[in-house]
């Protein structure tokens, strides 16, 4: 919640994000308006920097059968962070990521609505991890950052 409130949140024009911040204050997330500006600037901005008329056929086809209640029930109804009871909202398992032997490759972008760095840190908690940034990318790097991200996995898999 603090990286998408401190960080992606005011990458957005002023005005929309007054607007996005006043549906989220009423918890009126269902609003038309409000999906709408979610679709609009934040999508593009994070999720797939791209405009959403060009989005690629696999990334459509997947926001078309997307389970909307499973999603709510994990995250919640904001794209701000995992809020009210959402079943991800207290789920930690930092202290579990040592265990973990395998080679890992965590993935962070410079536009994700995940926090780089806290991808950073789990490739460092974990015993044998590496760490891929994406500097022109977003949650999809695998399509806005494509030269970075597939030299980087294919570099991770070359090691194993």
């Amino acid at each position: 919640v603090k990286y998408a409130n401190e960080v992606l949140g005011p990458q957005l024009p002023p005005e929309i994000l007054k607007k996005i911040r006043a549906f989220e204050a009423k918890e009126d997330y269902t609003n038309a308006e409000y999906l709408g500006l979610i679709q609009q600037y934040y999508y593009p901005e994070h999720v797939l920097r791209m405009d959403p008329k060009n989005w690629p056929e696999p990334v459509n086809r997947s926001f078309a059968k997307l389970n909307y209640p499973l999603y709510l029930k994990m995250q919640g109804p904001s794209e701000f962070g995992v809020v009210g009871n959402a079943t991800l909202k207290n789920w930690d398992r930092t202290q579990d990521l040592k265990q973990i032997k395998v080679p890992t490759l965590a993935i962070g972008s410079k536009h994700d609505t995940m926090d780089p760095e806290a991808m950073k840190k789990i490739s460092e908690s974990v015993q044998n991890g590496q760490f891929l940034y994406c500097p022109n990318g977003s949650h999809m790097s695998m399509y806005d950052d494509q030269e970075t991200y597939y030299t980087g996995i294919i570099n991770f898999l070359k090691k194993l």
